[in-house]
């Protein structure tokens, strides 16, 4: 057995610690509450002059390791145009609460409490995978604050049917041995299903109503939010949304082909509603 310091997993955060310095985030805990307290990469605030004003951009993981292994790539290539906040999630990461909630809500307004600790009055919201439910939640609560949203590979319209399909295509019972493994058996399910080759109603509907512009950006090999679901999603979301779909990609679009994701997200936030 290689010494621990020879471990791949920790030489490689190593390097994504790295990767999030030189793009001018450092890594701060805000105590949002009483009870929660939440870990990010952020700009730092005493290195930010009045000539450096650019917009805000949020981005929300996914289920699985925590948000600099999943954010890498955007990071880097945002940075220069907005700032950018890379937060884990709760229960993920080095993001902490004492508090019995686990619903979607309750990520949408810790991360809400989060952004007004840290005084940003408006900011856009990306969201793949699960952070795409907190992102929806985020804009439906705040739509005076939530400008523009991106939502990747997120099923936010996933009915139960939807659910039952994706359990017998990963061949597992539940959707947590899918989505937070805890052997090597259900972590490589969750790669087969995610790298190309417990959600079970639909949430409301209002973005017509709250959100200037929507952009849904999907992976057209896509197992675990199959592609029929982005265009089922853009039919509910209306004529506001636009969809993207990345050829070769499944469920990671952001990680399998960065370049075609990033300039697609850039186009979209930095282009007019």
């Amino acid at each position: 057995m290689a010494p621990s310091f020879l471990s791949f997993v920790s030489l490689y955060g190593i390097y994504l610690r790295r990767c999030f310095a030189t793009s001018g985030l450092t890594s701060q805990f805000i105590d949002i509450d009483d009870h929660t307290t939440i870990h990010l990469w952020a700009p730092n605030p005493d290195h930010q002059t009045p000539q450096q004003q650019k917009p805000s951009l949020l981005l929300l993981h996914g289920f699985g390791p925590s948000a600099m292994w999943q954010w890498r790539r955007q990071a880097q290539f945002f940075s220069p145009h907005f700032h950018v906040y890379v937060p884990d999630l709760v229960f993920f990461g080095d993001s902490t609460t004492k508090s019995k909630e686990r619903s979607e809500v309750f990520q949408a307004v810790s991360m809400g409490q989060l952004m007004e600790k840290l005084q940003v009055k408006k900011y856009h919201v990306m969201g793949t995978s699960y952070g795409g439910f907190v992102a929806y939640h985020m804009a439906k609560l705040w739509p005076e604050k939530v400008e523009k949203v991106v939502i990747a590979s997120s099923g936010v319209n996933m009915r139960k049917a939807d659910n039952m399909e994706l359990l017998q295509r990963a061949n597992v019972e539940n959707v947590e041995e899918i989505m937070l493994p805890e052997t090597a058996t259900q972590l490589r399910t969750l790669t087969r299903l995610a790298i190309s080759r417990r959600f079970t109603m639909v949430p409301d509907f209002f973005w017509k109503d709250v959100i200037n512009d929507v952009l849904i950006v999907w992976g057209d090999k896509d197992q675990i939010f199959p592609l029929k679901m982005a265009y089922e999603l853009k039919e509910l979301t209306g004529k506001k949304t636009r969809l993207e779909i990345i050829q070769n990609t499944s469920h990671v679009p952001q990680i399998e082909n960065s370049t075609r994701f990033n300039n697609i997200v850039k186009n979209f936030l930095c282009g007019s509603s």
